[in-house]
């Protein structure tokens, strides 16, 4: 009996693959778990329309976060903290301070959990990168730079 999978089941396949399996698997297993549906015409056809759908989606999000990426890369953001006479931040620059800062400075919102700080936190003066994914397959490496407060 052809299947279509809703959910990955080891062994057998990925979620939307069509599979081949005993009819018994099938009926006492995977249609009860609501693991698998039947791989009728009518099924097979909404899961083509489905997926074409899917791929639209996902090359819009890959060309909005590409033009996000290319407003990213030539940024140096700057960001003023209070310090010690050794150069040590009282405090430290989180992400949620990165994410507020490029609103602030050059008006691009990007949600702070995207942002990745090496360590979570910086607590040092001066130039450091982070890393921000903006899609799986775009990472955007930004220059962050920490001045003392006056």
């Amino acid at each position: 009996m052809e299947i279509i999978l809703k959910e990955d089941v080891l062994n057998l396949g990925f979620t939307n693959d069509i599979v081949s399996v005993k009819d018994g698997y099938a009926r006492n297993y995977l249609f009860p778990q609501r693991l698998a549906i039947p791989a009728t015409d009518s099924n097979k056809k909404v899961l083509q329309e489905m997926l074409r759908q899917r791929s639209h989606k996902l090359e819009q999000a890959k060309v909005q976060a590409d033009l996000l990426a290319g407003k990213l890369r030539d940024v140096l953001l700057k960001i003023k903290m209070k310090s010690s006479s050794e150069g040590t931040v009282y405090g430290s620059v989180t992400n949620a301070m990165v994410a507020e800062a490029l609103k602030n400075q050059y008006d691009i919102e990007i949600d702070r959990k995207k942002i990745n700080i090496p360590g979570g936190h910086i607590k040092e003066l001066g130039q450091h990168k982070i890393n921000i994914p903006l899609h799986k397959e775009i990472n955007v490496e930004l220059t962050l730079d920490i001045v003392p407060e006056e």
